[in-house]
């Protein structure tokens, strides 16, 4: 039996997904939610064979989620399920430890296979996907690149009031949010650039362009 952890913002989709995966004879979900701020706790508790990652959704993305989960565990499969085809996306899945890339449009019959596949070992993509992404490696031979890094708007804007040199309280005035709430975006930049100051946030963010 393959144990199955979904994560998707869609609930119309993550129902129907599910109901479907929990239909066959060797599939069963044993969570789906609609965020992953709580992926390693839900991974520990479930010890799930495979993840199914939605790309966007609300407090932390799929790739920033996929990060995480190879941080935690190497081991653990991720297979990561978009609408989107955006070549950047596909890179940074494949370059972060996804063990594949699914189109949500595809049909029931290639989920299965995509999954079995996983879990075989295989590097499953959708044709178009496969596609892409052969074409952006030959494009991007000896060139480097750079890890994928997200920050929501609110984080950059608080990241550009401290090049300004404003203090928490100045920012958190001027958001008209808590000192509180600005630590804990704070805690989160931190995490997603791998720094532990606000120099080294800042000089980072400069560095990739995301202020």
């Amino acid at each position: 039996m393959i144990k199955i952890l979904i994560f998707e913002d869609n609930k119309p989709f993550r129902t129907n997904l599910t109901e479907f995966l929990n239909s066959t004879n060797d599939i069963a979900v044993l969570g789906a939610f609609s965020d992953a701020r709580d992926v390693i706790s839900l991974i520990k508790k479930f010890h799930p064979d495979l993840v199914l990652m939605d790309i966007q959704m609300p407090f932390i993305s799929g790739l920033n989620a996929l990060s995480i989960i190879k941080k935690h565990n190497q081991e653990i499969k991720v297979l990561i399920q978009s609408i989107h085809s955006d070549d950047d996306k596909i890179f940074n899945a494949v370059c972060n430890g996804a063990s594949g890339y699914i189109l949500k449009n595809a049909g029931p019959d290639q989920y299965l296979r995509s999954i079995k596949e996983v879990m075989s070992g295989g590097s499953p993509l959708s044709p178009s996907i496969a596609t892409r992404v052969l074409t952006f490696f030959q494009s991007q031979i000896g060139t480097v690149q750079t890890p994928y890094i997200e920050l929501s708007s609110r984080e950059k804007e608080l990241l550009i009031y401290l090049s300004k040199g404003k203090s928490y309280k100045m920012i958190a005035e001027a958001c008209y949010i808590s000192i509180n709430t600005v630590n804990t975006h704070m805690m989160h930049i931190y995490h997603k650039l791998h720094v532990n100051s606000a120099t080294e946030a800042l000089a980072k963010a400069r560095d990739n362009k995301l202020i």
